[in-house]
């Protein structure tokens, strides 16, 4: 016989831990069960520091149980299957477990196979990710002697979309540091055809990127990557209704191969890979076409299911997807949730697609962007009374590396903020 429970959650990542705990604080009654098969809770926006050498990598995980908040059902197992029609989550253990209410959130998935040739690239070679070993990072940055340093990212969504920028500004310094940035090219080869969607942030960036002499490539798409002979193929991206022009740069060695399409050597090669959600998510009725959890941008209320809702990165909405992103989803869900069990409708919260986005430019420097939806500046009202946060900060900085991992152990992930 399946288990019930009031409330089910998937995903023991950020989203599923801080809106559990949420839900516990406000209700001591209710009973809760989270699907979450890891042992481990790793702070991943600490990845880009772990690649440039200045985080220690075992600060960045620790145990799953320490953060089930009291009187929630662990189930460590594989989520596998949705049965919406009959309130049923199947494991892949075969044992089904029933709701009255299901949270989606069990995160995004890296796909290596994505790009052809990246699986059997990465890690060697030059060849490294933040995303997947930001330690592999650091030892190509303190073992690059000069050449093409590519810094790139995928056409699909990726969780904090500006990581590989940051890890890029990180590595222009050190570079600096070690005598080898005369010897080198940065390039930054995007399929965006921008530096930054939202303004002022945009303009200070496109400023940072020309003080430090970095290449941008826009509309550049990595198709291929051939590790042993270290060199990178794209294609070129059609913008708007006109393609995008090759200038072929000489310095960099960029060679035109055929129709819009070029490819460049590199001696290091940085890549935040192709992303989606978890496959059970992707082949269920719970997801849009191009395989998102389908939910209403501002409820967080599944289109067609209206006890089910979806956070953090598996939810199709139009915003950068953060950890301060999820911040501000989990006490929507949590609210409508506690609504619809009380009163039988939707509370008044909603979510308008707050975002934020750490952006490193060197070490000691940060800038935070802040923004919603359609890529409107939002920002911290306290924050913002004390600091100009579009500037590069030290003040920043020092809420990255110190205040930001602080608040996200001991607080979000209490619920408490």
């Amino acid at each position: 016989m399946a288990k019930h429970y009031n409330i089910l959650i998937i995903g023991g990542g950020t989203a599923g831990i801080m809106t559990a705990a949420q839900l516990r604080n406000k209700d001591k009654n209710i009973s809760i069960g989270l699907i979450e098969p890891s042992e481990k809770h790793w702070y991943q926006p600490a990845w880009t520091l772990v690649g440039a050498g200045t985080y220690d990598m075992k600060k960045t995980v620790r145990p799953e149980k320490d953060f089930i908040p009291e009187k929630v059902d662990w189930i460590k197992k594989y989520a596998d299957k949705f049965d919406p029609e009959n309130n049923k989550v199947i494991t892949k253990d075969g044992e089904e477990y029933t709701y009255d209410y299901l949270v989606v959130a069990p995160g995004i998935q890296i796909n290596l196979d994505g790009i052809k040739g990246l699986k059997e690239s990465i890690g060697k070679n030059g060849v490294c990710s933040n995303y997947v070993d930001p330690e592999y990072t650091w030892k190509v940055l303190q073992e690059f002697k000069g050449g093409n340093a590519i810094f790139t990212q995928p056409t699909t969504p990726i969780k904090c979309g500006g990581a590989p920028q940051k890890i890029m500004y990180l590595a222009d310094e050190y570079f600096r540091k070690t005598g080898v940035r005369d010897k080198s090219q940065i390039i930054f080869a995007t399929p965006g055809s921008v530096i930054f969607g939202v303004s002022p942030f945009k303009e200070e960036l496109e400023r940072i990127v020309q003080k430090k002499g970095i290449i941008t490539k826009f509309n550049y798409v990595l198709t291929e990557i051939e590790g042993d002979k270290k060199i990178a193929h794209f294609k070129l991206a059609q913008s708007g209704d006109n393609a995008c022009v090759i200038n072929e740069m000489p310095e960099i060695q960029e060679q035109v191969e055929g129709d819009m399409q070029v490819k460049i050597p590199f001696e290091m090669l940085h890549l935040a890979p192709p992303q989606s959600t978890p496959d059970f998510v992707r082949n269920s009725p719970l997801a849009n076409a191009d395989g998102w959890l389908d939910v209403d941008i501002n409820t967080l209320q599944h289109k067609k299911y209206p006890n089910i809702f979806g956070l953090g990165d598996v939810a199709a909405l139009p915003t950068a997807k953060t950890g301060a992103a999820v911040r501000k989803q989990a006490p929507v869900v949590v609210g409508n949730i506690l609504h619809l069990m009380k009163d039988h409708k939707l509370g008044d919260k909603k979510y308008e697609g707050y975002s934020s986005c750490p952006l490193v430019t060197g070490y000691g420097k940060m800038l935070l962007a802040e923004f919603k939806y359609n890529n409107v500046r939002d920002s911290d009202p306290l924050l913002s009374k004390f600091v100009d946060t579009s500037k590069e900060r030290w003040s920043m900085w020092i809420l990255k590396k110190y205040g930001l991992p602080y608040l996200y152990w001991n607080k979000m992930l209490r619920g408490k903020m």
